[in-house]
This record gives structure tokens, sequence and C-alpha cells, in this order.
């Protein structure tokens, strides 16, 4: 299969472009900054097997280059977006931009070129929702979304949906990733409480811990490979969460990587829960472990130190 990648230099698009192409797909990638091993337009230097092309899919006639030059194409992952609540609240211009109009013009585009569409969600659109999350809850509660990412991403699943109604000849599934973590991640002040974590501890500056908010952290590897998945079993109108069944506090997760780095504990101040933040995400995998064969190969723990081991690496 042919497939683009949007969001290519991201944590998540370049592991999946890695894997893509060792299942032998052609795959070529799109993402926001110049970097090297670009594909110019006016100016074509790279002479790299594994290009991309800059693109900011908010912007139609790039999204719309790229598609007509480097296709056609059988699939797109559409991993290209802000993410993370706080991101989207202090650059809420960018995140409304890239989200919802970078979605509707990959859509517009998919009437005229008929490719498979698969959109990357978030866990964050399950809101206030206090049980277990499974993919049909949105159709049976009426769930508030508590910032706006969730409400970005929220937004996407309709436009998707109402898309699907108006032209049901255009294919598409959503992908509900749960505090995906691991290699790649490197540290910014918007990263997953993961990575900040790992960062903090290693260069000994202090933390907030806010007590009784659980998590399904899920090692990057074990989600690429069933988001690689979907190309060879792809049914229209699926929704799957990929999350990890290793359920845990926030607590526990400052506790493992405290003790892996041996950092000073004093560092670690507890609070109360925070405000407007979902307090539980307890993931139904089940759909994505029969469809997409998703497998957990990775413990918390060891995937911790994995993420620990490769940052050590980055840190100057």
């Amino acid at each position: 299969m042919k497939i683009l990648v949007t969001g290519v230099n991201g944590v998540v698009g370049k592991l999946l472009s890695e894997v893509l192409k060792k299942r032998k797909h052609s795959v070529f990638g799109c993402d926001l900054y110049h970097s090297s091993g670009q594909v110019g337009y006016s100016q074509r230097l790279s002479h790299e097997d594994s290009v991309y092309s800059r693109c900011d899919i908010s912007k139609y006639r790039q999204i719309e280059r790229v598609i007509k030059e480097h296709g056609p194409f059988d699939v797109i992952y559409n991993c290209a977006a802000e993410f993370g609540r706080w991101n989207g609240e202090d650059y809420f211009e960018q995140l409304w931009d890239t989200n919802v109009k970078g979605l509707k013009n990959i859509l517009l585009l998919q009437e005229i070129h008929k490719f498979k569409l698969i959109h990357f969600s978030t866990s964050e659109v399950y809101g206030d929702f206090k049980d277990v999350m499974a993919e049909n809850i949105m159709d049976k509660f009426e769930i508030k979304q508590m910032n706006d990412y969730a409400l970005s991403k929220w937004t996407n699943e309709i436009q998707i949906r109402n898309h699907s109604l108006m032209s049901p000849e255009n294919k598409s599934v959503i992908v509900r990733l749960f505090n995906t973590y691991g290699p790649g991640e490197f540290y910014h002040p918007y990263r997953s409480v993961n990575s900040k974590f790992c960062f903090h501890a290693l260069k000994g500056l202090p933390i907030e811990v806010f007590k009784g908010h659980f998590r399904s952290s899920t090692f990057i590897s074990d989600c690429v490979d069933a988001l690689a998945n979907i190309t060879e079993n792809f049914i229209p109108g699926r929704v799957y969460n990929i999350g990890s069944d290793q359920f845990h506090d926030i607590e526990t997760l400052a506790g493992i990587i405290w003790e892996y780095t041996k950092s000073d504990k004093k560092l670690i101040k507890f609070k109360e829960s925070e405000k407007m933040t979902t307090i539980t995400k307890k993931v139904n995998n089940e759909l994505s472990k029969t469809e997409l064969k998703f497998k957990e190969t990775v413990s918390l723990e060891e995937g911790v130190k994995i993420t620990i081991d490769w940052m050590k690496k980055k840190i100057k």
C-alpha cells in the first residue's frame, strides 16, 4: 500500500512510519516544520529514500499539494495535531486551526481522492465519564469534555461521522489513544505526565503529583503495532480504544520513576485533585485486542526504565 502519515516527525508518527516501512508499505510523510530529509518544491535537494514534505494541514493548498504530487495514497494516517489539554488552553488558536480546520481539509480531499482515513483522537474525549471507557459510551451518555483539546478531538469525531453519512463511499477509522509514552517523547512543558516526570527526575527538578488520578499508560511500540495492523483489517466506521490494562495511579508512576533514577523524593509535592481534569481513565480495549491484535509486551516498570535510559542519552 501507499500510505501518507501526517505529523510524521512526531512521537507516534515517526515510529509508525518506520513500522509500516518494515512491513513493505510505501510511506510518505508530512510535518509542520523544515527538517533534514525534506522534499522541497522549488528547491529539491533531498536524495534520501525516506523523505517527507513540510505541510501545515490547516492550509488547504499545502495538504492538497502533498496528496497530488506524492500520491495517490491508499491510506492516510492523520497523526498531525496540537496535542495536550494545557497546550490547547495556552495555544488555542493553533489547536482549533490544526485539529479542526486541518481535518476538514483532509475530509474535503478524501471526497476527491478516495483514500482510507485513519484519524487520531484521544481518551480526553471521555471527559467526565467515571466508569470503564468503552468505545460506544459516547452513544449512550451525554459526556462533557473538560478542555479545548478534548473538545477539538470530539469535534473531529463528529466531523468524520457527518462526512461518512453524507458520503458513505468515504471510509474512515478513529483511534483513541490512552496515555502513550516511550522513547521519542522528549521533554517540553506540554508533554505527557510520563515524559515530564522522567525529565524532571533526571534533571533534579520538582514535580506536582495530583492525588487520586488514575491512568492506563501504553508503551509506544505496543500502541504502534496495533495502529499498523489497521491497514490489514480496515473496517470502515470503527472506533478503537488503544490503551493498556496496566491501570495505575499517578503516585505509583512517580514512585517508579524516582526509584529508578534515585532522585531526591523531596522534589515530589503532592496536591489535591486537579480541576477540570478526568480523574480516572480506565480503558476497555477488547475491540482493539480482537481486531487489531493489540498486545502488551512491555510492563509499566520496564517501559519507564526504557524511556529514562533513552532520555539520558538526549539530555546534555
